[in-house]
């Protein structure tokens, strides 16, 4: 008899615990290894000074040299978890869009679209060859968020 006193027991405890998730967000899209990268936990997005100087080059079709290239592959290769690259240079286009007054559709820099230099930092994992993680599974080394507009 007090087995199935248990037994009913923690199923009420695991629906009232289902239901409390759910109102409370667990599954929301601050869980998992990327929460970690939410600067509301502590994290400090790194400003990746390097990749911001060379999206802006290559965006307007500039040589990029090669010492401009190699801070900003060290600055995301230094950004320790692979989960926080993609947020990071997502923040950094955001700073620039901001400190340039970009709206949409516009030029960004004389020359340089706004969806360009998206595009651009978008890949720089993949030009830097610094691992991020690819829920796809297609090997392409390009943040997920290219593909949204509003970034």
């Amino acid at each position: 008899m007090w087995m199935k006193t248990v037994f009913w027991g923690l199923l009420l405890f695991m629906l009232v615990a289902t239901t409390m998730a759910v109102e409370y967000g667990a599954r929301s899209h601050n869980s998992g290894p990327w929460s970690w990268c939410d600067p509301a936990t502590g994290y400090k997005v790194s400003a990746l000074t390097g990749c911001r100087a060379m999206v802006r080059l290559q965006c307007v079709g500039s040589q990029v040299p090669e010492a401009v290239l190699r801070d900003c592959c060290q600055q995301l290769a230094d950004i320790n978890n692979e989960w926080c690259r993609c947020g990071d240079l997502s923040s950094m286009l955001r700073s620039v869009y901001q400190e340039l007054g970009v709206r949409e559709g516009k030029e960004v820099l004389p020359g340089c679209r706004k969806e360009v230099m998206k595009l651009t930092a978008a890949s720089v994992p993949e030009v830097c060859k610094v691992p991020i993680p690819n829920p796809s599974g297609d090997g392409a080394g390009v943040c997920y968020w290219a593909a949204y507009p509003d970034v």
